[in-house]
């Protein structure tokens, strides 16, 4: 027995009839035929002519190849690594940014009893900032930040890069703020935090920038959402199966398959 193989012969193939709406009652008989068919090693067999062994390295590592969160299907090896960055990176940018915005008494601006002793020994409880914590918080979200700028100079994405350049502007737009903390930006864009300036500075400011709807903190765990969201439906892209032994932009017929193994 020899099977022909064609450019749309692929296993989503055999359920086709399931996908017409036209069929009426024959639904069950094309069920019934393509259950047959995988029964009796039809099935089987087209799939062992597809990858033989002398296919292309390329063509059998579709069906071997699987990457957490991303599949090098249509994107090529670098793509996905890239894709994967990006998440990565931006779960971790809006991680820090949201430990930031977080209010009320799990607050990391709720002030705490500070003990002081003056030269004299006198000891003084006052209520005030744990600017420790707060320099702590600031630290990682501007490691955050540098990362998915690294992370999104490796990705040929529009949207990225469109969510990106409003990252930045947001940055560019609050630099005399940031710089009253001791946040500086470098010509690259990357941010730079010097703790001596942050210690110095008025915690008020620090609060103002990063806490609260419509901080700049706020706009950048916004941003670093939305290019979480793309990465992941970039990503998601690439793990639907084609006819011609890719991975493509669209899922219809050969979902079916799926829930019939």
């Amino acid at each position: 027995m020899s099977i022909q193989i064609s450019a749309k012969t692929d296993y989503s193939y055999l359920f086709s009839g399931l996908n017409n709406s036209n069929t009426g009652g024959s639904g069950l008989t094309s069920l019934l035929s393509d259950y047959t068919s995988i029964k009796n090693g039809t099935y089987g067999k087209l799939m062992k002519a597809y990858f033989k062994p002398e296919s292309s390295d390329q063509v059998q590592s579709l069906g071997k190849k699987s990457v957490s969160k991303v599949s090098a299907g249509s994107v090529t090896d670098a793509q996905a690594k890239a894709l994967t960055g990006i998440q990565k990176s931006t779960d971790q940018l809006k991680e820090s940014a949201d430990a930031l915005l977080v209010t009320g008494e799990k607050s990391v601006f709720a002030k705490k009893a500070v003990t002081t002793t003056d030269e004299n020994g006198v000891e003084s409880t006052t209520e005030d900032y744990d600017q420790d914590a707060i320099y702590s918080a600031v630290s990682s979200f501007v490691k955050s930040y540098n990362e998915v700028l690294a992370a999104a100079g490796e990705v040929e994405n529009n949207s990225i890069t469109n969510r990106l350049n409003t990252l930045q502007n947001s940055t560019v737009s609050n630099s005399r703020l940031l710089s009253r903390i001791g946040i500086s930006m470098g010509q690259d864009g990357t941010l730079t935090l010097d703790k001596d300036s942050f210690m110095k500075a008025s915690m008020d400011t620090v609060k103002n920038l990063f806490n609260g709807t419509g901080s700049y903190g706020y706009s950048a765990s916004a941003q670093a959402g939305m290019m979480n969201y793309t990465a992941d439906y970039e990503a998601s892209r690439a793990t639907t199966y084609t006819g011609t032994g890719a991975y493509g932009d669209s899922y219809n017929i050969g979902k079916l398959f799926n829930g019939y193994l």
